[in-house]
């Protein structure tokens, strides 16, 4: 059964995701920064699971349930009554008390589970869907504890992840006296140095880096590591994960830096970059000194003129060679230089890669049709 995970995008969400990798074949992770967004995205989902013919289970994690998630939730009930066969199956896996207090306001109110203290559960009459609330617990402890609900493997390399387990829920119940909190504090910092800085959210190696990255950590403390010995360890565990990546690729130069090395691999990516219908290919939330090495990478290869990256928060970064990226900015009440220019979506934000392109094309290229016989129709071949 085909598997998606929604999940927050700090270091409990990605432990969450790290965690179902292990146990299970996850097809795609979304990762969410704000909660406000969990409901478009989720309705994205509801969309594309309305017309799925085979059964597939999405679980959600460390997602606080906010009062428009909760109605997709209830819409996913709906669609499953409308099945005859082939129900998808729902796990929901949260520890925000305010997720209790929006379920109880919309009518779900969540109920103990019998010899379980501190887990919730709330009844949507469904049992191909699960709620369940656990305050006492971070969201990667509950995806291991609660993996039968999705789990087709247990998991190799099962003394590491406890080891994560424990530093993650001791730093985000902010555990302070247990002795694994210093620890989880070390891979915090870890974990926001690299996890979106150097193999951008959207690109498939995205989450198998970090994931890696959190396991090796773990087992650096599952061996007694101090945290100022993990943060020393964090640069080799971080480049001998990027020689396993990179092993296949023949233009790899392991002499230059890691994000250096990256850039080469992530500029011949054809998930990162989607080309609009003038040409101009779009990115949605890539560092800002990653998308300036892959765009100068992609336009010294020809493969376009003219980049620019969307950031959640809704700015845009134009790049181009041949002075067209001031022209792009300024229709988005922007400026700078002519190669090298921003401004700010009209919205005021985008919550997904789907979302931005619409936005942009609607503001940059509000009547030109898209041409199948562009030559950046050619970007699909990509192949990293």
């Amino acid at each position: 059964m085909r598997l998606t995970q929604i999940t927050h995008h700090d270091l409990d969400g990605y432990g969450a995701s790290t965690v179902a990798a292990a146990c299970a074949e996850v097809d795609r992770v979304i990762h969410v920064p704000r909660y406000s967004d969990v409901g478009p995205v989720f309705d994205e989902e509801l969309k594309r699971l309305g017309k799925a013919q085979a059964s597939e289970t999405l679980l959600m994690t460390d997602l606080g349930l906010e009062e428009q998630t909760i109605a997709g939730i209830k819409r996913f009930a709906a669609m499953n009554r409308k099945r005859e066969a082939d129900k998808h199956r729902l796990v929901v896996l949260d520890h925000h008390a305010s997720s209790a207090d929006q379920l109880a306001r919309q009518g779900l109110e969540p109920a103990p589970v019998a010899d379980k203290a501190g887990l919730f559960q709330a009844d949507l009459g469904d049992p191909e869907i699960t709620v369940l609330i656990d305050g006492d617990s971070c969201a990667t402890a509950m995806t291991m504890a609660h993996r039968a609900l999705f789990a087709t493997r247990e998991p190799e390399r099962a003394e590491d992840l406890a080891a994560l387990i424990a530093a993650v829920d001791a730093l985000d119940l902010w555990r302070k006296e247990l002795p694994t909190f210093p620890g989880g504090t070390a891979l915090d910092e870890i974990f926001w140095d690299s996890a979106t800085g150097l193999v951008p959210p959207g690109h498939p190696w995205h989450d198998r880096f970090v994931s890696a990255l959190l396991i090796d950590a773990g087992a650096r403390l599952r061996e007694g590591a101090s945290p100022a010995e993990l943060e020393r360890d964090a640069v080799g565990i971080r480049t001998r994960i990027v020689d396993r990546l990179l092993g296949d690729a023949g233009d790899d130069d392991a002499r230059m830096t890691t994000r250096s090395r990256l850039a080469r691999a992530l500029a011949k990516s054809d998930t990162l970059f989607r080309p609009l219908k003038d040409g101009t290919l779009l990115s949605f939330g890539l560092d800002s000194g990653m998308f300036q090495r892959v765009s100068d990478r992609i336009m010294e290869a020809g493969r376009t003129k003219r980049v620019v990256n969307v950031q959640r928060m809704g700015t845009l970064s134009f790049r181009s060679v041949d002075g067209t990226a001031l022209d792009g900015a300024r229709l988005f009440r922007g400026g700078g230089h002519r190669d090298a220019a921003g401004g700010r979506l009209p919205s005021g934000s985008a919550f997904s890669l789907t979302d931005a392109i619409a936005q942009v094309e609607a503001v940059l290229n509000p009547d030109k049709p898209a041409g199948s016989d562009s030559p950046f129709a050619a970007l699909k071949n990509w192949k990293v």
